[in-house]
């Protein structure tokens, strides 16, 4: 079984419903409290109390519309939508923690880069190194038409524009400002030395950033980098640069599958296979006795909705299932959505064909990723299969409904793990870099973040 550290991060997003579609209208989900500053900060004391890396606040730009050609759906099931900023929550939750790491999802595709570095310089200031950033590329058409193009860029190509992206930020996070620029010096009344900060000289085929970071280095400089992509050109991407990888995979056998695709990829590279973790998603549903979860599962599965769960998929995947039968096959179809997530439910497990009345109630608990259900210390065990079996260093923990799926994970299922050995009783160092991978605050030397831009500081 395993006998290393299990990384967790929580799943969750600024919307009332992430990815179990219909759960929201279960008596006990809370997740309509999105809204309200106190939802926030007690599922951060929550999750730091249960010694959780990281939670990971998912996005979205615009709406899932591919089902039946409208956004109804997904509007009137609220399937991820309505849908909030994930940055403005991090700093209510990082000040009633310590220790709890925050990784935000922001769009390469839709936001300037000189803006969003100084953002996320900010949240790293604020919270005393402990973000993370999420790198995505968008992929609904529905948030390109509204950022004023004429349709979605080409799933390749916007892996293009990511690699311009990072490298602007790469530069105005790790050199247009020396370490020691900033002096404080109120006798001389110099605040910072402008010979020690530098123009960046950016000019490139979508971005032109000649000048210098706005903000003073932040305790990480760089955000631990989060990354999600598991085609071809997102696992190319990934293991270049991300020191996160999250897959989201329907069964075991897509997972191992998906992990030995991104692990060949890294050896490819300059980095050690340490350097990356893979998260992959799952969500448990936990009973004090295993007739006891089976029971909520039971319960769950009444509050499903198919059609946010279609909504959803469509979304996903740029399949419209209403033109499909219940008992159809999904077969893969190449387009500019998450490919990764399509070939997920058609190719990748040759032991499994998914029919698109099975994708509506696999979806309706879980998303793309699913579930496991049992008591606590089967679930634990089943954390530890999944471990063993797929090659996952941990795991984004998604909720059926919350907080109740968060506090009893970390009420029932972490004593057990971290009585194994697999979960830590306390944190280490203070910054989300050193805590998961204690190496310091800092990028590693040969990471391409820390090589853009050398040629800035002499």
């Amino acid at each position: 079984m395993v006998n290393k550290r299990i990384f967790l991060n929580a799943f969750d997003m600024n919307t009332p419903g992430h990815q179990s579609p219909g759960l929201w209208t279960h008596p006990d989900d809370e997740s309509h409290r999105y809204k309200d500053s106190s939802y926030w900060i007690e599922l951060a004391k929550l999750l730091e109390r249960g010694r959780f890396d990281a939670v990971f606040i998912a996005d979205v730009l615009g709406t899932y519309d591919v089902y039946n050609g409208s956004r109804d759906a997904a509007v009137r099931q609220g399937a991820q939508a309505p849908v909030d900023d994930p940055l403005l929550i991090v700093p209510l939750m990082s000040a009633v923690t310590n220790h709890l790491g925050f990784g935000v999802t922001s769009s390469v595709t839709h936001e300037h880069p000189y803006l969003f570095a100084r953002r996320m310089t900010t949240l790293d200031h604020l919270t005393n190194g402990r973000v993370g950033w999420n790198i995505v590329t968008s992929y609904l058409k529905s948030a390109a038409v509204n950022m004023g193009r004429a349709g979605q860029i080409k799933h390749d190509e916007r892996y293009d524009i990511a690699e311009e992206y990072v490298d602007v930020c790469y530069k105005l996070w790790e050199e247009s400002w020396e370490s020691d620029a900033v002096k404080l010096d109120k006798e001389n009344g110099i605040y910072t030395d402008p010979n020690k900060v530098h123009d960046i000289h950016h000019e490139g085929k979508y971005y032109k950033v000649p000048g210098a970071h706005l903000s003073e280095p932040s305790k990480q400089r760089t955000p631990v980098l989060y990354q999600a992509g598991a085609s071809p050109k997102g696992r190319a991407f990934a293991s270049k640069h991300a020191e996160l990888v999250f897959i989201g995979s329907p069964t075991k056998n897509a997972a191992k599958e998906t992990v030995r695709r991104l692990r060949e990829d890294i050896a490819k590279t300059d980095r050690s296979q340490d350097e990356v973790k893979i998260l992959t998603m799952l969500t448990p549903i936990v009973g004090k006795t295993e007739a006891d979860a089976l029971e909520k599962l039971e319960d769950y599965k009444k509050h499903i909705s198919h059609e946010g769960a279609s909504a959803l998929f469509g979304g996903w995947t740029g399949i419209d299932l209403s033109g499909y039968e219940e008992d159809q096959v999904i077969e893969y179809i190449e387009n500019d959505a998450i490919r990764s997530a399509l070939e997920s439910f058609t190719s990748i497990d040759p032991d499994k064909k998914w029919t698109v009345g099975e994708i509506k109630d696999f979806v309706g608990i879980g998303g793309m990723s699913g579930y496991i259900a049992g008591s606590p210390e089967q679930i634990a065990d089943q954390l530890e299969e999944w471990v063993d079996e797929t090659g996952v260093d941990g795991f984004n923990i998604a909720y059926a409904i919350t907080p109740g799926t968060f506090k009893d994970f970390v009420e029932l299922v972490v004593p057990i793990l971290q009585e194994r050995g697999l979960v830590k009783h306390d944190y280490h160092g203070t910054s989300l870099r050193d805590n998961l991978f204690e190496q310091g605050d800092h990028l590693p030397e040969h990471h391409p973040g820390k090589q853009t831009g050398k040629e800035l500081v002499k």
